[in-house]
């Protein structure tokens, strides 16, 4: 039975490198389809990618996320290989993205990018790239490595059991959470970062980006890990409770008087919203266990293509 591979690659504004993109990974994976899929481009990128040889298709909504979406509802494969169109990857790296898949049987291998050239991975971005995979490290696990990396391996198993509910470049860390979440073996492959051609800019914003992943990060926290957070915040508010409330407790024990009549209602009233916290931590907990079950249910739908 053949393997079939689907190179994926949401463009937008790509003219300059698309076509280079395709050739190369043509020869890299001569047996792969490959498919383009333009996010309302005001160039020649979908003229460019159609005269290179690849299959295009059109995601109106704009942003990283929605186009991803789309792809992995629409396009049936075994294996996913997941790259930008900018031509900052090498394409010649992806047969041995695809061994070390079906050798180990790994469900996402991620590309960790190295770059000497100072063009290529702008300060701002490679420190916000530290910050945020260390960030999803310390919350969901400490099994992944350059978390924003464009370039990924994915399983037809991880694809069909992934929700995709981003719609930006958060996407990308929405990807990471599934497999850490889900416990799906993960692997690593160092490869080249290379610097944008002449005439292709970056579609990153270093700020408005890095505070959409921010965001999501949290709400991801408090999807998959509702007790711990409002446990914290429970927590809190009994601290700040006790705080208040041990100088009207100690009055009243002293005197059998509660002067600070507004402090012990406000001290009562931490107490009960510390109770109401932790009990949602408790609701929302078994809500994520049951979506947590329902995604490992869908993956199990999809036997392993390798070997």
């Amino acid at each position: 039975m053949t393997t079939k591979i689907a190179v994926l690659i949401p463009c937008y504004n790509e003219a300059s490198t698309i076509a280079a993109v395709i050739a190369d990974f043509q020869n890299a994976l001569p047996g792969a389809e490959i498919i383009v899929y333009d996010n309302n481009s005001s160039d020649l990128t979908i003229t460019a990618a159609r005269g290179a040889g690849a299959a295009v298709f059109s995601e109106p909504m704009q942003g990283k996320g929605n186009v991803v979406r789309r792809m992995f509802r629409d396009v049936e494969a075994d294996f996913y290989i997941m790259v930008d169109g900018d031509g900052t990857y090498d394409p010649s790296l992806s047969p041995r993205m695809l061994s070390l898949a079906t050798e180990q049987r790994l469900d996402l291998v991620n590309c960790v990018r190295i770059s000497n050239a100072a063009g290529a991975y702008r300060r701002g971005h490679q420190f916000g790239n530290l910050l945020l995979t260390a960030m999803v490290k310390l919350i969901f696990g400490n099994r992944v490595r350059d978390m924003l990396s464009g370039y990924k391996l994915l399983s037809r198993r991880f694809v069909k059991s992934f929700p995709a509910l981003a719609g930006g470049f958060d996407i990308e860390t929405e990807l990471t959470v599934h497999a850490l979440e889900l416990s799906l073996p993960i692997g690593h492959l160092t490869g080249p970062y290379r610097e944008r051609p002449p005439g292709s800019v970056s579609k990153l914003s270093t700020y408005k980006d890095g505070f959409k992943i921010i965001w999501l990060i949290l709400v991801l926290i408090k999807h998959e890990r509702p007790i711990q957070l409002f446990s914290a915040c429970a927590a809190l508010l009994l601290l700040a409770a006790a705080a208040l409330g041990a100088p009207v407790v100690s009055t009243y024990l002293a005197t059998g008087l509660v002067p600070r009549l507004p402090t012990a209602l406000l001290a009562t009233g931490l107490v009960l919203l510390a109770a109401l916290s932790f009990a949602t931590g408790i609701i929302l907990d078994t809500v994520t266990r049951g979506r947590r079950e329902a995604r490992m249910l869908a993956y199990l739908q999809h036997g392993f293509a390798g070997p």
